[in-house]
C-alpha cells in the first residue's frame, strides 16, 4: 500500500483530537492547543471519556459519538487503547489517522493489532510514536511541536521527531517556511516512499528533505525517490556513516542500517543530494531548488576583502571546484575600471572601499566571461562602505538569482552589519551564506546534484550488447551444486569470469605434488616463471594457509613449493583437503596497477558491486567504492572515478593510462553475471591487473548458494529493475516486420525523425498540441524510465526508424496505469497499433496489474474504435465533453 487515502492526512477538512486533554502538560493539552491555536478551518472534535467540554468546545466519549466522519484522526491515547480506536475509527469511515502514541511494539503485540484493525477499512496510519504532522498551509499543527512552521515549499520529513522539532526552530529563525512537516515515527505503515509519492505531485512543494535513519522497503523506495527526484530536488541526510552510529540509529528505529557506502551508492543512484551535517541542510535544500544543475563550474569570485577570497579559494579546492581563468578581455575590462591595487587576478578584490558601482562594475564583467560559470560574491564589513548598499547593487543586476543565466551565489561576512545586506540579497533570489566555506559548499551542492541527476537518468543496456556465454557459466555453477558445494575452486571461479569476456591467466592443473613438474614443463617454455597454488575446495583464501608460491623458474622448484604449500596446510588447517594444484604463468606488467572487482549482498540493498584497490592489502588501504546493478557505461565509469586509484589509472608521469573500455567492460560483466544468476552469494576478482594492454584476472572466487542455481534471471534481489530484454519481439503486420523492444535511453536520438513525419493533427489527439518540438527534458523524461513503474514499448523498422510508441505509467499501488499509443501518422491503419496495443496489455497483465486507464479525444475514431475492440469501457467526461475516460480491467480479459 502505498499513497492510497493519504491523502485525507495531507488535505483534510475536518479532524478528530482523540486524547484531547486540560490537564496542564499533558500531550492531550498540547495537541488540542496546537490544532486549536493555528487556525485550521476545517471542524475540530475533541474525543475523551473524561471530559463533557474542552475549551468551550463539546467533547465527545466515543468515536462512534463525532457528529460527522473524520478524515483525519489524531491519537494519544496509551497504546494498548490504540487498536480499537483504529478500528473504530474504521467503521465510522475515516481513512487517515496520526498515531503519536508509544508502545505499540512488535514484542506485545499491539503494532500488528493497529494494522490489522485498520486494513479492513484501507485506513493508513503516520506512526505510531512520532511527534505529529503539520500542514502550514492549511494552518493545521496536528502534534505536539513546540512552535508552527511558516508556510513556504520545502518538505520535511523526518524519523527522528526530535530533528524535526529542531529543524522547525532554526528555519523559524532563519525565515524558511514548508509545504508539510511529516514525523514519521515508528513507519509502521506510511514510511518515507508513501510520502515521496505524494509529495512528488504537490503543487506546493518544490524541494524535499529527508532526515533517514533507516530504510525500510528498500525496492520501494528507490522507485518512490527515483520519481520524486526527476520532478524536484530531494535532499537527505543519513547518520549511522560510522559502525558506532550506525549501531546507535539501529538501537534508535528498532531497525538495521545497511553499510554507508551501500547506503551512499543507492541515494546517488536514486538522483537524492546526500549531505553529512543539519548545518548544510537548508544551504542545500535552497541552492539547488533555486538553480539547474551545474556540470562544470568554474568559479567568478568578486570581493572587497582578500583574505575572504582566499578563505573561498581553499573550500573550492577542498571540494574540486576550479577557479575560472579570466580571459585577457575581462581582466582589460577590470584594468580600467578598478582602484590600481585590484588583485589583477580571479578572485576579483576590488579593495575595501569598494562603492555599489564598483561591485556592479566588476561583477557585470565576471559574468560576461565565457569561462565563468558561476559567480560568487562576498563582502566583508567595513567602515568606509555599507555591505547593505553593496548587497543592493548585486541584487540590482540579478534576475531570478542569475546573471546572463550564471547563477549569482553571495557571502556577507559579519553579524548584525551584514543581516539587512543578507536580507536584500534572499529577497531578490540570490542565496547569502554566512562563511566563505558555506558559499563554497554551495557551488559543490550544484555539481554534485548534477552528477546524481546523471546518475538518476542511466538505464543500463540489454544484455545482448555483452559477450556473453551464459550456458557455460551455468555449467560450472551446476557442478559446484550437484556436490552441495558453495565455494567454486579457482579454476572454477575463472571460467564463470572468462565465460562473461574478462580475460584469465591460463591455469593447468595438478592432481598430486608429484605430477606438478609436469604440468610446468610447457607453461616454463612459454614463461620465464610460474606460479603455484593450492587446489582446495575446502579453502577459500589460499594465501591465508600459506597455498601460493611465487616466482618459480623450474619444474623441480615448482615441485618443492607444491610439498612446501601440503607442508603449510597441515599446519594451519589440517582438516583441509587437498584437490590438486594450480599451476599459472607469473604474469609481469611492470606498470600495472592491482585492482579488486567484487560482488556483494547488502542485508538491506540486496547485491553490489565493488571496486578498488587490490592485491593482498586491498582491506588495509580501503580505496574501494561501491554501485548497485546493473552497470551501463557511464555509471562503470563514475564507480572508477570514485577511487583513488582511479587517478592512477588515468596516467601519470611515464605511465600510459590504462585501458579504461576494457576495465569498464570487465565492472559490466559482473552486473551481468549478478542479472543472470541469482545463485550469487559473493565473489572477488582480486588481483585483476589493469594497464595499457587491457586487465586480465589472476585470481577469483566465488560464493554461490547451490539451492538457487536453477532460479532463472533477472535477479529479483536487484534493488533496480534492469532493462527487460525478454519483452522484445519481431511482429509482421501486411508484410511489413518490425522490431518491437523496451525503450532504451539511446532512442531519444529517434524522436526528433518520428516527429517530423506526424500529422498536426495526429499530434494533437496525442498530446493535445500542433507542435511537433519538444525540449530536450521532455524527450529524455520519455526514454529514460524505471521499469517498476513504467514501461514504453518501441517498434523500429529494418532501417532502425521509430515508426511507433506503446507506453503505460502505473500508479505508486501498481495495480492501475495510464497508458498511450502513438503511431507514425504514414502506418495508420495497417494493424500496427492493435498489435503494440496488444503486447503493452500482455506485459501490463504479466507485471499484474490490474486496470488501464486512458483518455482519448472524443473525436479521435480511431482510437475509440480500437478500445471498443479491445474491450475497454467508454466513459465521457462529465466536466469535459470532448474528452472520453477508458477503462479495461485486465483481471476479465483472456
Amino acid at each position: 500500500m502505498t499513497v492510497r487515502n493519504l491523502h485525507h492526512a495531507f488535505v483534510p477538512q475536518s479532524i478528530a483530537v482523540i486524547g484531547a486533554s486540560c490537564r496542564p502538560g499533558s500531550v492531550g493539552t498540547v495537541v488540542l492547543d496546537n490544532i486549536l491555536k493555528g487556525g485550521f478551518a476545517g471542524d475540530i472534535w475533541a474525543v475523551n471519556p473524561k471530559y463533557i467540554e474542552l475549551n468551550g468546545r463539546p467533547c465527545y466519549a466515543a468515536v462512534k459519538d463525532l457528529p460527522a466522519v473524520p478524515d483525519l484522526a489524531v491519537i494519544m491515547t496509551p497504546a494498548v487503547t490504540v487498536p480499537g480506536l483504529i478500528g473504530d475509527l474504521g467503521a465510522k469511515g475515516t481513512r487517515a489517522a496520526v498515531v503519536l502514541s508509544s508502545g505499540l511494539t512488535e514484542q506485545n503485540g499491539l503494532r500488528q493489532k493497529m494494522l490489522d484493525a485498520a486494513r479492513p477499512h484501507l485506513l493508513r496510519i503516520i506512526g505510531p510514536n512520532g511527534i505529529g504532522l503539520m500542514l502550514p498551509h492549511a494552518n493545521l499543527n496536528a502534534g505536539f511541536f513546540h512552535i508552527a512552521a511558516a508556510p513556504g515549499d520545502i518538505a520535511l520529513l523526518s524519523q527522528s521527531g526530535a530533528i524535526a522539532a529542531s529543524l522547525i526552530d532554526w528555519a523559524a529563525d532563519n525565515g524558511v517556511g514548508f509545504s508539510q512537516v511529516v514525523s514519521l515515527g515508528d513507519m509502521a505503515d506510511v514510511d518515507v516512499a508513501d510520502c515521496l509519492d505524494l509529495l512528488a505531485g504537490d503543487a506546493k512543494t518544490s524541494a524535499i528533505i529527508l532526515y533517514l535513519e533507516s530504510i525500510l522497503s528498500p525496492r520501494k523506495f528507490m522507485s518512490a525517490a527515483r520519481a520524486a527526484a526527476r520532478a524536484k530536488p530531494v535532499i537527505a541526510i543519513k547518520p549511522g556513516r560510522h559502525a558506532e552510529a550506525a549501531k546507535a540509529a539501529a538501537t534508535h528505529t528498532g531497525a538495521l542500517s545497511g553499510a554507508d557506502r551501500v547506503v551512499d551508492a543507492a541515494l546517488r543512484r536514486a538522483g537524492i543530494l546526500r549531505i553529512t551535517d543539519l548545518s548544510e541542510l537548508f544551504d542545500a535544500t535552497e541552492t539547488i531548488a533555486r538553480f539547474a544543475p551545474l556540470e562544470r563550474a568554474q568559479v567568478g569570485i568578486v570581493t572587497n576583502g582578500g583574505g575572504a577570497g582566499v578563505l573561498a579559494v581553499d573550500r573550492l579546492a577542498d571540494f574540486g571546484a576550479m577557479l575560472a581563468e579570466l580571459s585577457a578581455d575581462t581582466l582589460a575590462t577590470l584594468d580600467g575600471t578598478l582602484p590600481a591595487n585590484w588583485s589583477r587576478a580571479n578572485p576579483v578584490d576590488i579593495v575595501g572601499d569598494a562603492t555599489p558601482d564598483r561591485y556592479r562594475t566588476a561583477i557585470a564583467a565576471v559574468a560576461a566571461d565565457p569561462s565563468v560559470d558561476v559567480i560568487l560574491v562576498m563582502n566583508c564589513p567595513t567602515g568606509i562602505a555599507s555591505s547593505a548598499d553593496a548587497a543592493a547593487a548585486v541584487a540590482s543586476l540579478a534576475k531570478d538569482g542569475t546573471i546572463g543565466g550564471k547563477p549569482v551565489l553571495s557571502c556577507w561576512l559579519g553579524g548584525i552589519t551584514a543581516r539587512e545586506g543578507r536580507q536584500l540579497l534572499q529577497s531578490s533570489g540570490i542565496p547569502s551564506y554566512e562563511t566563505p566555506a558555506a558559499a563554497a559548499a554551495a557551488v559543490d551542492y550544484l555539481t554534485r546534484w548534477s552528477r546524481v541527476q546523471k546518475v538518476l537518468q542511466r538505464v543500463p543496456a540489454a544484455a545482448a550488447e555483452a559477450s556473453t556465454d551464459r550456458a557455460a557459466a551455468l555449467a560450472v555453477f551446476r557442478q559446484a551444486a550437484s556436490e552441495k558445494r558453495r565455494v567454486l575452486t579457482e579454476p572454477e571461479a575463472k571460467a564463470v569470469v572468462k565465460a562473461y569476456g574478462i580475460p584469465v591467466s591460463e591455469t593447468i592443473v595438478a592432481r598430486s605434488a608429484g605430477d606438478v613438474g609436469k604440468a610446468t614443463q610447457r607453461l616454463l617454455r612459454d614463461s620465464r616463471k610460474i606460479v603455484t597454488k593450492l587446489l582446495s575446495k575446502s579453502v577459500s583464501h589460499k594465501s591465508d594457509v600459506g597455498g601460493v608460491v611465487l616466482n618459480i623458474e623450474t619444474a623441480e622448484g615448482a615441485r618443492d613449493a607444491a610439498r612446501s604449500i601440503e607442508r603449510n596446510l597441515r599446519r594451519h588447517a589440517p582438516d583441509a583437503s587437498i584437490d590438486g594444484f594450480a599451476i599459472q604463468p607469473m604474469i609481469e606488467r611492470k606498470q600495472a596497477e592491482e585492482l579488486i572487482l567484487g560482488i556483494g549482498h547488502d542485508a538491506i540493498f540486496g547485491p553490489i558491486i565493488l571496486f578498488g584497490t587490490g592485491g593482498v592489502a586491498a582491506e588495509v588501504i580501503d580505496d574501494t567504492a561501491i554501485a548497485l546493478p546493473p552497470l551501463d557505461d557511464v555509471l562503470a565509469g563514475g564507480l572508477i572515478d570514485r577511487t583513488r586509484i582511479g587517478r592512477l589509472l588515468a596516467g601519470f608521469r611515464d605511465r600510459k593510462p590504462a585501458d579504461r573500455a576494457s576495465l569498464i567492460h570487465a565492472l559490466k560483466a559482473l552486473s551481468q553475471l549478478i542479472v543472470d544468476f541469482p545463485c550469487i552469494v559473493a565473489a572477488d576478482i582480486n588481483p585483476l591487473l589493469s594497464d595499457g594492454d587491457g586487465v586480465i584476472a589472476l585470481d577469483a572466487r566465488f560464493e554461490m548458494d547451490p539451492e538457487s542455481v536453477e532460479r532463472p534471471g533477472p535477479n529479483p534481489a536487484l534493488i533496480i529493475r534492469p532493462y527487460p530484454a525478454e519483452w522484445a519481439r519481431d511482429m509482421t503486420v501486411r508484410y511489413r516486420t518490425y522490431h518491437v523492444r523496451p525503450i532504451r535511453p539511446a532512442d531519444v536520438a529517434l524522436y526528433p525523425g518520428f516527429f517530423e513525419q506526424m500529422d498536426k493533427e495526429d499530434m494533437r489527439l496525442r498530446f493535445f498540441s500542433l507542435g511537433k518540438h519538444f525540449s530536450d527534458k521532455l524527450l529524455i523524461r520519455l526514454t529514460q524510465l524505471d521499469y517498476d513503474r513504467e514501461m514504453a514499448f518501441v517498434a523500429l523498422d529494418r532501417d532502425g526508424n521509430l515508426c511507433g510508441v506503446a507506453r503505460i505509467f502505473a500508479d505508486p499501488d501498481h495495480e492501475t496505469a495510464e497508458y498511450a499509443l502513438l503511431v507514425r501518422s504514414d502506418l495508420k491503419g495497417q494493424g500496427l497499433g492493435w498489435k503494440m496495443l496488444r503486447h503493452l496489455l500482455d506485459y501490463a497483465k504479466a507485471d499484474n496489474l490490474k486496470r488501464i486507464d486512458g483518455t482519448v479525444l472524443s473525436e479521435n475514431s480511431g482510437m475509440l474504435k480500437m478500445c471498443r475492440e479491445f474491450g475497454f469501457q467508454l466513459a465521457v467526461d462529465m466536466n469535459d465533453p470532448g474528452i472520453v475516460k477508458v477503462s479495461l480491467d485486465l483481471w476479465r480479459t483472456a
